[in-house]
């Protein structure tokens, strides 16, 4: 699984993004900590009450609790506690640290599914933006923009596909602007396959690495939005063999298991690539990316934790983990 840009990435001439040093390291886990901190505050006092007590029904109990009211998800946590349980009843665990370090290791195994990458050999690679409205999948087509261009070099164009949300594609040129990238629009209430045809023939045609397409996210009708997502992907994949190369879902860590139900709507329409988990900083809900990843075995790619460019990040199962369950 993904742990920085340079493992997030596969490209096709080994170019990687630069290693973080000792203090960007830290600050990154710090952000990560930091955003997961109301998640942490909901947990830590029912699951440290119960990890260094003795190991009975009541312990599992409560336990489950804990975890289901972060959204770690019914089926998720009957897992983990019954593995829990299996272990102690065998006399191979303990109530304490040891508990507590293996509670992490199980959740963050949870979320270790599918192919935690992004392959951009492809050229172009072809990235289709899914999402409701509001979860920020605008913000995160900016920040990854900005991210392969820092970080990798890439000449990236972007897809202003949603033409029905106003004011949708001066958003998206606000972050094209921000990211120092180009971008493809047509007029507001214009078909979005055909801003998603132009915006694969323009970077086929000058020589752009990755083309980022956004696309509508209104709800208000699925079968119209699921009909409208299926055009434009079939409009990109008419265009460029193989295209859309990889279809990110964006996901509101706030709205829960909400969240979870989003993404089987979505799942069940399109084949979704990869999630992005946005404002986990404003939620204590975070444990819905365990939830996401074990019942729907779609992987969580990247994370936001906060407004800064440098706070949508690669997602790192263990380090989620261990920031869920401790400060340290």
């Amino acid at each position: 699984m993904a742990r920085q840009w340079s493992d997030l990435f596969i490209t096709d001439n080994g170019a990687s993004a630069p290693e973080p040093d000792a203090e960007q390291r830290v600050g990154f886990l710090r952000r990560l900590r930091t955003s997961l901190s109301k998640t942490r505050q909901a947990l830590s006092g029912e699951i440290q009450a119960t990890l260094f007590q003795s190991l009975d029904d009541e312990t599992w109990e409560r336990l489950e609790e804990a975890l289901i009211m972060a959204d770690v998800g019914v089926a998720t946590t009957a897992a983990v506690v019954a593995e829990l349980e299996r272990e102690a009843g065998e006399g191979r665990l303990s109530s304490g640290p040891e508990l507590s370090e293996r509670l992490i290791a199980l959740l963050a195994d949870t979320a270790k599914v599918g192919e935690g990458t992004i392959d951009i050999r492809s050229r172009p690679t072809v990235i289709m933006a899914v999402g409701v409205n509001g979860t920020g999948k605008t913000t995160t087509i900016g920040k990854l923009a900005w991210h392969l261009q820092r970080e990798l070099g890439k000449k990236v164009l972007l897809g202003a596909a949603d033409t029905f949300r106003a004011a949708a594609a001066e958003q998206l040129e606000g972050w094209a602007q921000r990211a120092g990238c180009e971008i493809v629009t047509g007029p507001e209430g214009s078909d979005p396959g055909a801003v998603a045809f132009e915006t694969i023939a323009t970077a086929q045609s000058q020589g752009f690495d990755v083309a980022i397409v956004d696309t509508a996210g209104r709800l208000h009708n699925k079968a119209d939005l699921m009909n409208e997502l299926g055009k434009v992907g079939r409009v990109i994949s008419r265009q460029l063999d193989g295209a859309p190369h990889e279809t990110l879902l964006t996901i509101d860590a706030t709205t829960g298991q909400n969240g979870l139900l989003q993404a089987k709507m979505f799942a069940e329409t399109i084949p979704v690539g990869g999630v992005v988990l946005t404002k986990l900083d404003g939620t204590a809900r975070g444990g819905i990316a365990l939830a996401i990843a074990r019942e729907l075995k779609i992987p969580v790619k990247l994370i936001g934790v906060g407004e800064a460019l440098e706070d949508l990040r690669p997602f790192d199962p263990d380090e989620f983990a261990r920031a869920l369950i401790t400060a340290e």
